[in-house]
């Protein structure tokens, strides 16, 4: 649970765009007649203890953060840590799950006969399945909820001087323009940047192509903030607005790199002619890939860290997801702050970083989100988890709750499980607590008296004492309220990826090689796939190899330290046609199933092609 809540310091600026609805910050408290307002709760931002998991490189306060916004926000602030430029690339409430593509790679025993053939490699279709990564399933006003509080929170934590970036699409980029201008003013609104693109945005019979994102541009304090502009200097036919005169009589206008953002040819006049150059691409991401749903281009990020930025200033993206802008901001000598909820996030940008040799350091926030690879998973997984639960609602039980239970004492009993897309649902308080006791419950009255006991799961709780107290006091039912703890409901479903190794030392340097690999969750989910392959006329079918290795993505020595903060002295990466990159360093090398080290190892670290990281003591 939170150690404690942090206020907000700072209210919106309240210009004409007041929203009532938006009530995150303030969390109301209500009764059953739902006209009065008994109480407020001035929660402020969820701080949380933390664990360092991994030091990169020389001490740095570069940042790789796994935790929400809120949390990140809050520990920043008791830190007393300030940003100087925020760019987030938030979900855009599309609707749309995104996805991670999870690919097999080539069995190591095979690397010795390709390079004995002396054979190339060729791209051929690798069989892949996929991993839920985060649902963007909102609607409106929460998601305006959501993004709301996480304005606020934000704004905490940045320096008087700081600016921000929140990119957005047609979705609800113009409902987030209006929370922008409440939560900074709109006297503090810079630019909106379009980002217009060739590919994507396909023509539909009802609508025009949709081919571009918006960039709200904001800063905290537009007295003080000036931008580096980029400048160009085109020459032109004739005078037009802001146009001058070189020695040469020549009419030019300078400005900032527009064409930049879409890649486009710009042409210019000059002397008469027209002469046509090719403007900084940013949308050849081809070597940038790295396999992550909603990856942005480095030219773009480029482009807007420079205009926004100097060197040795703080940078942050608090959906950091593929990172994109910490690899920028640290290319750009920039500082950077790192922050995602999924595990997937956090290993990508890690590895981005070392291949980029930065120095930086990663932090859990222990806020109940990290117990599966992310919080949609977790949802996903839920429903199997919970023994004997029905997804299928009765009538009488709306969607409030996530299913049923049934047994021969209590009949039927609905079950309550907190969302872990939405932050506000798992800490369960008062305010949650009403809800089910003053409000859901009531509702069970079209059931005939048949609901006689429901169950509330909890992530975390501000005071289990009270949350009881407060039902005993206030449930006027007959019906019996169960809380029950997640946690250890999930504690007992997690089971470590399987290893076997031997450890030979061979003169100068320590040889780890790696007998057999074994995943019960990949296991699983390659079942599923093939499951569902067997349906189709020509499905593929994925075979795993007796030992395993292929479903290996990552593998790390530390020779330092026996436990605590882990230390990767020597480390592996396979990409998914089988090359690897030997601490940081791209090859043209296949794995052979070993890593070595200069001293002897203490702990091995192994990172499955789904993302899930088990540690081994070596003895």
């Amino acid at each position: 649970m939170p150690i404690r809540y942090i206020p907000y310091d700072k209210v919106p600026v309240k210009g004409q765009a007041i929203l009532n609805n938006i009530t995150r910050s303030q969390r109301v408290l209500s009764y059953k007649d739902n006209d009065k307002v008994y109480e407020r709760i001035q929660r402020g931002i969820p701080y949380y203890e933390l664990n360092e998991l991994e030091s990169v490189g020389e001490a740095s306060d570069n940042l790789v953060i796994r935790g929400e916004c809120l949390s990140t926000c809050a520990y920043l602030k008791e830190q007393n840590i300030k940003v100087d430029l925020v760019y987030i690339d938030p979900p855009f409430a599309s609707g749309a799950d995104y996805a991670k593509k999870v690919y097999i790679r080539k069995n190591p025993k095979l690397a010795d006969k390709i390079k004995k053939a002396e054979e190339k490699m060729e791209m051929e279709e690798l069989v892949a399945f996929e991993e839920k990564m985060y649902g963007d399933i909102w609607s409106k006003e929460d998601y305006l909820n959501w993004m709301y509080e996480n304005l606020m929170a934000i704004k905490e934590v940045m320096s008087d001087t700081a600016s921000i970036y929140v990119h957005l699409d047609w979705h609800i980029g113009h409902y987030v323009k209006i929370l922008m201008d409440e939560v900074f003013g709109e006297e503090n609104f810079v630019n909106e940047i379009i980002w217009a693109y060739r590919s994507g945005g396909a023509s539909k019979k009802k609508s025009i192509a949709r081919k571009h994102d918006s960039v709200y541009f904001y800063t905290n304090n537009n007295e003080s903030f000036e931008i580096n502009t980029i400048k160009e200097r085109q020459y032109l036919e004739k005078h037009f607005i802001g146009t001058q005169e070189d020695e040469n009589g020549k009419i030019y206008v300078d400005t900032i790199l527009t064409d930049t953002l879409s890649g486009v040819i710009n042409r210019v006049m000059d002397n008469g002619n027209i002469k046509e150059y090719s403007c900084r691409p940013v949308l050849n991401v081809s070597k940038e890939r790295v396999d992550y749903s909603t990856q942005k281009p480095e030219g773009l990020l480029e482009l807007l860290l420079e205009i926004a930025s100097n060197e040795n200033m703080i940078v942050a993206d608090f959906f950091g997801g593929s990172g994109v802008t910490a690899k920028v901001a640290n290319d750009l000598n920039r500082r950077f702050i790192h922050c995602d909820i999924g595990i997937n996030s956090i290993q990508t940008v890690r590895d981005r970083l070392v291949e980029s040799k930065a120095d930086f350091k990663i932090l859990e926030l222990q806020d109940g989100l990290n117990l599966f690879r992310n919080p949609i998973q977790t949802m996903d997984k839920l429903a199997t988890l919970i023994d004997g639960l029905n997804r299928k609602l009765s009538e009488g039980i709306n969607s409030f709750w996530f299913g049923t239970l049934t047994n021969s004492k209590y009949g039927t009993m609905p079950v309550y499980v907190p969302d872990l897309r939405d932050s506000t649902k798992k800490v369960l308080d008062i305010v949650a607590i009403n809800e089910v006791v003053n409000k859901e419950i009531h509702n069970f009255d079209t059931c005939n008296g048949e609901i006689k006991k429901v169950i509330v799961y909890y992530i975390d709780v501000v005071d289990i004492d009270k949350i009881k107290k407060f039902i005993k006091e206030n449930n006027e039912t007959l019906i019996d309220i169960e809380l029950k703890d997640l946690k250890q409901v999930l504690d007992f479903v997690v089971v470590d990826d399987k290893v076997e190794f031997t450890l030979n030392e061979d003169g100068l340097f320590y040889e780890v090689k790696i007998n057999s690999f074994y995943s019960d969750r990949l296991k699983q989910k390659i079942d599923e796939y093939n499951a569902k392959q067997a349906l189709k006329t020509k499905g593929s079918h994925i075979t795993i190899s007796e030992d395993g290795l292929e479903l290996i993505e990552y593998v790390s020595l530390d020779c330092t330290n026996e436990s605590g903060i882990w230390q990767s002295d020597s480390e592996i990466k396979i990409d998914k046609n089988g090359f690897i990159s030997v601490n940081g360093t791209k090859t043209k090398e296949f794995w052979n199933g070993k890593i070595s080290s200069n001293t002897k190892p203490k702990r091995l670290k192994i990172r499955n092609i789904a993302g899930d990281e088990t540690i081994h003591q070596i003895n």
